[in-house]
């Protein structure tokens, strides 16, 4: 048996060998032209093919824009800011006070939900046995993000004192303003990289079943991967004030023994006074009651929920 910390320098190990072999069979590089839009004017840059990013174009541009860059758009379609091109396209830059809020509001809340369950991995010590399960798909309406979370603790009652530790340790991961690494590799290299997790382990085949190309999206944050379609913000600094609201047991969850991680934020540079943001932590309390449902794809998800908040 690994300890948590083996366990996650293991898979950051693997992330990195594979990472190096899909670049070393790309051969020989190929340039694109990324035309770059942005309400004052129009940059064409040189770029290389399924290796540069949209992170890699925000450098060539601005400080600035880099730092505060949350997600892209490609060709119009929604793209992570670490997901390399794969042709000749149209780029913009958005930030989270960009317009289209509602899918730039998901990526935010998605990240914020892969960054509780690296909080609740790192909150427990090696004595006590904790398996990240699932997040679901971001509900904004729901008023908190979640992570469920597999703790052989059954009569576990998180104090107050405990859960501001772990909003303290969520912020420790804002404040390294860490970047969120995306990779798509192959259903067996997941497996062998998820080995240490039963349930993200048993998770992957249907996952990489509803991809069209067999394959499973995993995020690097720091020393924490995860699994998810994305996508995500830029970086963990995007993210403001935030609080690890409630821990809830669940009685009716897919397995015994799941507690249900909650928390809320807000974006960097959105500011609320204490009032107005005590009611969104006490809206957050409550248990949040959406569910996970790995057989449903995840676009269709998203277009579920646009139209219900519409």
């Amino acid at each position: 048996m690994l300890s948590k910390a083996e366990a996650r320098k293991r898979r950051c190990q693997l992330f990195e060998e594979e990472k190096q072999r899909q670049r070393s069979e790309l051969g020989r590089i190929e340039k694109i032209e990324v035309k770059y839009q942005s309400v004052e004017d129009e940059v064409v840059l040189v770029m290389n093919r399924n290796i540069s990013t949209p992170h890699d174009c925000a450098k060539h541009i601005s400080e600035s824009i880099t730092k505060m860059s949350a997600i892209a758009f490609v060709d119009g379609q929604i793209w992570d800011m670490h997901k390399p091109f794969t042709g000749n396209c149209e780029l913009q830059l958005v930030t989270m006070q960009t317009p289209r809020s509602g899918m730039i509001n998901n990526a935010f809340w998605r990240t914020c939900s892969l960054i509780l369950g690296a909080v609740a991995e790192n909150a427990f010590k090696d004595n006590v046995n904790v398996h990240l399960h699932s997040f679901p798909y971001p509900v904004i309406r729901s008023g908190s993000f979640v992570y469920d979370v597999f703790i052989d603790l059954p009569s576990w009652q998180p104090t107050d004192s405990e859960l501001r530790a772990m909003s303290a340790l969520f912020v420790k991961f804002i404040n390294r303003e860490l970047l969120l690494e995306r990779l798509e590799v192959p259903c067996s290299i997941a497996q062998h990289m998820f080995e240490d997790n039963p349930f993200k382990y048993q998770q992957i085949p249907q996952i990489a079943k509803d991809n069209d190309d067999d394959k499973v999206t995993l995020y690097q944050l720091g020393d924490h991967i995860d699994i998810s379609k994305g996508p995500m913000i830029s970086n963990s600094g995007l993210i403001g004030r935030v609080t690890v609201t409630a821990v809830h047991r669940l009685t009716n969850g897919p397995v015994d023994g799941l507690y249900r991680f909650q928390g809320v934020a807000l974006p960097k540079g959105i500011m609320l006074n204490h009032f107005a943001y005590s009611i969104l932590e006490n809206r957050a309390k409550k248990l949040n009651t959406v569910t996970w449902q790995p057989h449903i794809v995840e676009h269709e998800m998203m277009n579920n929920v646009t139209a219900s908040a519409n």
